[in-house]
């Protein structure tokens, strides 16, 4: 029983907080140009010689556009699979600069607590963690 609950997520309260920053965060999601722009000033981008999973850009549209295509109907896997967008390939250090003016950071910093509100966290144990960032 408590193996299934914590399998579980409360997908009502996912859904909540999305729809309590719909407007704001669809419109950073919908104002995304796709121009690159933001990787250049990612460290952690160019640290991985421009693997686009690192790309501030893909890790926003990943992790917190997903979790507004599905409308918070996910389950604990999905967000054990953006879990490493969210913590691993972005460390909030705002450097990714938007000519638009996304604001990156905090799409990311929301996708996490949506992750720690069903009590998905890093995994500092795993080996991906144990690295450095660069």
């Amino acid at each position: 029983m408590a193996e299934q609950t914590k399998a579980s997520v409360e997908t009502g309260k996912i859904k909540a907080m999305l729809d309590r920053r719909k407007g704001k965060m669809k419109l950073l999601l919908s104002h995304c140009a796709h121009c690159s722009i933001c990787a250049e000033s990612c460290f952690l981008y160019t640290a991985h010689h421009g693997d686009p999973q690192y790309m501030p850009s893909y890790k926003a549209i990943f992790s917190l556009g997903r979790l507004y295509k599905k409308r918070g109907r996910v389950d604990r896997g999905f967000l054990e699979e953006i879990k490493g967008i969210v913590w691993r390939n972005c460390v909030l250090c705002r450097r990714c600069y938007c000519p638009i003016g996304i604001d990156i950071p905090s799409m990311i910093a929301f996708a996490r607590s949506i992750c720690r509100s069903q009590g998905v966290y890093p995994d500092f144990e795993e080996p991906e963690h144990r690295e450095s960032w660069l």
